[in-house]
């Protein structure tokens, strides 16, 4: 059995560190570093996040095995006080960093995210030819939602924690000239827009979502690269025609929504007013443990349960994730028989996404006449 906890304990000790750099060649810019020791186990390990403020850091550990305390205190002191020398400071008034679970995240925002459903195969043409919903593709990124209040602008993931803004949206969306909250998915430095929940000071939850749409597009400023809103068909010709375009592309997947809906928060327990359909089979797993050289064992949860199903090999240029971290993998198709996943292939590591979702309900699983379920 597989014995990771669904909720990983707060760090020991933590350290914010922060400079500013003027070697770029796009001008000085703000840069953080931080440091925490993290218990694994009955031992410790020594944690790092660095990059630019505003943006996505990068996240590692100093120690490739768990040490004892005194060990990592060592390791952490000695990282401390290096970039110190460098000339980092203490005291940066900037986001909280927070270590565990998720490495770039801050406070709870106190928004929620509205979050879609599976739909099975069968479903797809109803949706594909009726009206009642609208078709858009569902972008192979993360969640993010953007909000805007003055000259103040805040991330916030699915989970509804702060988090940084890559400085390319920071900067689109600071041309949007009032307060407005965006609903939206980052694709690198690209936010690909879908909904507008608030726009100065005004809710539109309680609207409906094609209303909210437009809003959106009169909203958006014109030829911003790093900001874009989502193309949405309603026509059922128009659907048939671009879900076809979207397979034969090889789009992630498509997102139908109901377009008379209000925005309502959270993932009901089925069904709901926005669907998914996934031409690419994808989920989200727990890294277990590491394998020979660059495999790692995957994990999902049963119940309470962390169950093997199966391994993936990380390719070279992206960091093997620690124990307990969550990944998203692609694959082919489960198999209900064992449980374990074929043809998995790696995507990276998932930080807006707890370990506790990580559930076998996510999987797809290979139908007894041969053909994928």
């Amino acid at each position: 059995m597989l014995l990771i906890s669904k909720t990983t304990p707060a760090p020991i000790a933590t350290a914010s560190l922060y400079c500013r750099d003027g070697s770029s060649r796009e001008g000085p810019s703000n840069k953080e570093y931080h440091a925490a020791i993290e218990p694994r186990g009955d031992a410790f390990i020594v944690t790092f996040a660095y990059g630019r403020t505003d943006s996505i850091l990068t996240t590692g550990t100093k120690t490739p095995a768990p040490v004892s305390m005194e060990d990592a205190t060592k390791v952490f002191d000695k990282l401390v006080a290096a970039k110190l020398a460098k000339g980092y400071h203490e005291g940066y008034p900037g986001r909280p960093y927070r270590p565990s679970p998720c490495p770039v995240h801050g406070p709870a925002s106190g928004i929620r995210c509205q979050l879609p459903n599976p739909v099975d195969v069968s479903e797809v043409s109803r949706l594909l030819t009726g009206t009642s919903h609208c078709l858009q593709e569902k972008h192979d990124g993360y969640r993010l939602l953007v909000r805007k209040r003055g000259d103040e602008i805040t991330g916030i993931n699915r989970r509804g924690f702060i988090v940084a803004v890559p400085e390319p949206i920071r900067k689109a969306v600071a041309q949007i000239g009032f307060d407005v909250l965006l609903d939206g998915v980052a694709v690198g430095e690209t936010l690909h827009a879908f909904d507008l929940l608030e726009v100065k000071g005004h809710d539109l939850r309680p609207r409906r979502y094609l209303d909210r749409h437009a809003g959106l597009l009169m909203a958006i400023p014109p030829s911003l690269p790093a900001l874009r809103w989502v193309s949405t068909a309603v026509d059922p010709n128009d659907k048939i025609e671009i879900f076809e375009e979207y397979r034969q592309i090889g789009c992630k997947g498509v997102v139908f929504k109901d377009v008379n809906a209000p925005f309502s928060p959270d993932r009901p327990a089925s069904g709901g007013p926005q669907l998914t359909y996934g031409f690419v089979v994808s989920a989200s797993f727990v890294a277990a443990d590491q394998n020979a050289k660059r495999c790692v064992r995957l994990g999902l949860y049963d119940e309470e349960t962390l169950v093997p199903v199966g391994n993936v090999t990380i390719p070279a240029g992206h960091p093997i994730p620690r124990m307990g971290e969550v990944v998203e993998v692609r694959y082919r198709h489960a198999v209900r028989e064992s449980g374990e996943i074929h043809q998995p292939v790696y995507v990276g590591k998932r930080p807006d996404m707890p370990a506790g979702e990580c559930g076998t309900h996510q999987l797809k699983y290979k139908s007894t006449g041969g053909e994928d379920a």
